[in-house]
């Protein structure tokens, strides 16, 4: 799809727009657990059509395959709607660059998960070839320093933080938000929704 630059260009500064006005508006360390509600907030608010991904899976890391670790996840998508009426999917992650970290990283190893964003914003299919390369190195990198390769850095598991099938996908109306923050967090979010007259979901 030709509009797949443009479209993930759009998000994208919004997102960056969105994080810098929470500054603004929020200064309590606290609201760091809430960005994702806030960006969910705001991109509906600009009448995009975003939801909250709760993505959750299973991986075997044993013999035999009945011992399982679990995963769990959460981001935000974008569904993006071209002028022929085909539907892109854009997913948006706050948090991307920290989620490859590994122990004792080669050089080679470092440059590469430096140079990643750290606010991801591209499609599914942008998303899976970065996750092959990067865990393909990050294999590499723990080899080359006599490490065994943790579960939850094997290709299958970081692959089902954002491609699981089981994936849960809400809107804002439809999140407690006080299970996120206690009620103490909750003051400048609150501040914001009843300035715009907007619900307060919690």
């Amino acid at each position: 799809m030709e509009e797949t630059p443009e479209a993930e260009a759009e998000v994208y500064g919004k997102i960056l727009f969105y994080l810098k006005d929470m500054e603004y508006y929020c200064k309590d360390k606290a609201m760091s657990k809430l960005k994702k509600h806030w960006i969910l907030l705001r991109l509906q608010m600009d009448n995009y059509e975003a939801h909250l991904c709760k993505t959750s899976w299973s991986t075997p890391f044993a013999t035999p395959s009945v011992f399982q670790f679990k995963g769990d996840y959460e981001y935000v998508d974008v569904m993006m709607r071209s002028g022929c009426k085909e539907v892109m999917r854009v997913i948006v992650d706050i948090d991307f660059r920290t989620q490859f970290e590994v122990a004792r990283p080669t050089p080679d190893y470092q440059q590469l998960t430096n140079a990643l964003p750290m606010v991801f914003v591209g499609t599914e299919e942008k998303l899976e070839r970065l996750i092959s390369f990067v865990c393909s190195a990050a294999k590499h990198s723990l080899r080359e320093r006599g490490l065994h390769i943790p579960p939850w850095r094997k290709a299958s598991y970081m692959h089902s933080k954002w491609l699981s099938p089981n994936c849960k996908r809400l809107s804002m109306s439809e999140l407690n938000l006080s299970t996120y923050l206690p009620k103490t967090g909750n003051a400048c979010f609150l501040d914001f929704l009843q300035f715009h007259q907007l619900p307060t979901y919690i």
